[in-house]
């Protein structure tokens, strides 16, 4: 097999780097291994980049394309709304529509507002749980990511060291300059750990308890058995606020999110990436006694590009699709068919592994094949190897994240898979022999 040659795109990340700060406009799309793309454009499951390599694309944007790169109903959608104007500082009915899409599909959702980020609605969140407790401590866990402001950006990634006690994590910032203020009112908790949350909210001062209800951000973890129903009772009787953070999960493992899947229902939910497989759209959702606090002279909550008309045009086009259920059927049989495949192909070259998760979203680790269950479970794996791994098949033409990560849309058909599983093959025989 021919290996890919990444020249150009070396080239022109060496261009970026006289230009943007760090040579890229996110921090997350640096530093990968043997060079970051740079891609001219996409094709259902394919990546092209400007060397003229077509990759399987297995990161879809780090979650956001479901129903494959250049679905024509979205791209249409968008056009007409273009032709209408771009954006008009005042409502368009297609806000609407998508809002009354994510109430019918979403347990929570009693209520919608649309922004542009995660990052975004996951503070608004915050602040209508502190308005409507008026508490101010909210908890959050070990591991999970919840967007990248000073406020929340906390325990993230922390080695086992300056993470401290695994009952008792140390509050880790997760990037120099951050605000030390910032944190005074965050307090962090080991995930899948009942017992450790009930005894922190017995004191009845945290406002919310916000998490991903599977972590999906580090191993794609699922919640232990009666876990999320544990929480949501004791979230109740203490008068806190319940939070998941389902920008990943959310439209990705079912049109309903991870709620609908593991049956239990937040107050207030976090959306973004597959809500309109990849316009900049995000949602809050919840109760309506809490949204509906976000009135004049009430909780603020603004934005020039919140509802943006051509994004809102997308997302209607993407929920319509994925309120039909042939995506997630799609989906779930692909993704099986390659957990089941890379992990038997790591066995049978006695590569120690695990690979969990959803059929949309699942996680391959390397070093272990213990069930991981928590982020202290996580950092036994062998990253370094996983990013030979990593390496190895994007210069035979797939693309994955080196975290681990591995997201599927409903273009990934049965010869798309195919030619995963003989990469990785390939793949495991020339970088972990």
């Amino acid at each position: 097999m021919a290996l890919n040659k990444f020249e150009k795109s070396k080239a022109a990340m060496a261009r970026g780097a006289k230009v943007l700060g760090g040579g890229t406009n996110s921090n997350f799309r640096a530093g990968v291994s043997p060079t970051p793309l740079v891609i001219d454009r996409g094709e259902g499951a394919y990546l092209i980049d400007v060397d003229g390599n077509r990759h399987v694309d297995y990161y879809c944007a780090m979650g956001p394309i479901i129903l494959g790169h250049n679905p024509p109903a979205v791209i249409e959608a968008a056009k007409r709304q273009l032709d209408k104007g771009i954006i008009f500082a005042s409502q368009v009915e297609a806000e609407f529509e998508a809002g009354e899409l994510v109430q019918k599909l979403v347990p929570c959702a009693e209520r919608v507002r649309f922004a542009g980020s995660g990052t975004e609605v996951v503070q608004a969140a915050f602040r209508l749980a502190r308005a409507s407790t008026g508490r101010n401590i909210i908890v959050k866990f070990e591991g999970h990511y919840h967007g990248w402001l000073d406020n929340v950006l906390l325990s993230v990634g922390p080695t086992a060291e300056a993470g401290g006690p695994a009952d008792a994590p140390n509050l880790v910032p997760g990037s120099p300059g951050m605000d030390p203020l910032a944190a005074k009112n965050v307090n962090v908790l080991p995930w899948n750990n009942l017992e450790k949350l009930k005894e922190r909210l017995s004191k009845r001062d945290v406002a919310a308890v916000i998490m991903e209800p599977a972590m999906c951000n580090t191993s794609a973890i699922r919640p232990k058995d009666g876990y999320l129903e544990g929480v949501r009772q004791v979230c109740t009787e203490t008068g806190t606020i319940l939070i998941f953070d389902e920008v990943i999960t959310g439209f990705r493992v079912s049109a309903g999110g991870a709620q609908k899947v593991l049956g239990v229902t937040p107050d207030l939910c976090t959306f973004g990436k597959a809500i309109a497989n990849g316009f900049p759209v995000a949602a809050i959702a919840g109760r309506a006694d809490l949204m509906d606090m976000m009135v004049p002279g009430k909780v603020v909550h603004g934005g020039t590009y919140n509802g943006h008309p051509v994004n809102m045009a997308a997302t209607v086009a993407v929920l319509k699709e994925l309120q039909k259920g042939d995506v997630y059927k799609k989906i779930e049989k692909q993704g099986k068919r390659l957990m089941d495949g890379i992990g038997t192909i790591l066995r049978d070259h006695q590569v120690p592994n695990r690979v969990q998760g959803f059929a949309g979203i699942f996680h391959v680790a390397l070093g272990t094949s213990d069930p991981i269950t928590d982020y202290r479970d996580s950092l036994k794996a062998d990253k370094a190897r996983y990013v030979k791994l990593t390496a190895a098949m994007v210069e035979r033409g797939v693309r994955s994240l080196e975290r681990g990560a591995w997201f599927l849309s409903a273009a990934h058909d049965d010869a798309v898979i195919d030619q995963t599983l003989q990469v990785v093959e390939d793949s495991v025989r020339s970088a972990l022999r």
